[in-house]
């Protein structure tokens, strides 16, 4: 492995923390092998929502987890934190990207705990994958271990109630209309209220492998 000490160009102390967020340069070190959050975590024993954190800007790092990272990544330790080459300001692209799903439609998966229905499923590499859930789950001691994924969520109630469970958070009751918005990298997981049927509509920016990877699809 190529030594930590680089070329001598380090602009942080041994104590300190990266004076540039490394956070840019491990989203497109991470997409270019094709590595998820959580097979970065297992290289480096970062955390997956520390790891979250740096590629949006929302934490650095200290000495020790960046060379953690290195190490784990086998790339020299200063290229988390030499400054990016300057690029030409590019006017944004428009993609008139468009796809409507009639009610009902698109691919399902049925799993333990929901039964899943993918609007928009032909529309490849999307920013955001939306979800028509249907929770089948009525009890958090059937639930079995919290789900947990890449990015951020965003969960609406169309039908019933359902109580949204946390390893962070006390459980919370969310009824027809309710919503809640959270850090996917927390365990979660909703539970049916009630004897009737209950829908949610989940909207999630991971990218969708991450997704399909943290099913339990029925046997």
């Amino acid at each position: 492995m190529p030594s930590a000490r680089g070329n001598g160009t380090s602009t942080i102390e041994k104590r300190g923390t990266a004076t540039n967020n490394p956070g840019l340069f491990l989203r497109e070190f991470r997409t270019e092998n094709g590595w998820t959050l959580a097979e970065v975590s297992e290289r480096t024993g970062i955390p997956v929502s520390t790891l979250s954190k740096v590629e949006t800007g929302k934490m650095s790092l200290s000495y020790e987890k960046l060379v953690r990272l290195s190490r784990g990544l086998e790339i020299d330790i200063t290229r988390l934190f030499a400054a990016p080459a300057a690029q030409p300001a590019a006017a944004p692209a428009t993609t008139a990207r468009r796809s409507i799903t009639p009610a009902g439609a698109g691919p399902s998966i049925k799993t333990t705990t929901y039964n899943y229905t993918y609007p928009s499923a032909d529309l490849l590499n999307k920013v955001l994958n939306p979800m028509i859930i249907e929770i089948k789950v009525r009890s958090i001691d059937d639930f079995g271990e919290l789900m947990r994924h890449t990015g951020e969520e965003y969960v609406l109630v169309l039908e019933g109630q359902c109580e949204f469970h946390s390893d962070m958070y006390a459980p919370s009751l969310l009824k027809t209309g309710d919503s809640a918005y959270f850090d996917a990298s927390m365990g979660h997981g909703y539970v049916a209220v009630g004897e009737g049927p209950c829908r949610i509509l989940s909207v999630c920016s991971a990218a969708d492998a991450d997704l399909k990877s943290s099913l339990r699809p029925i046997d």
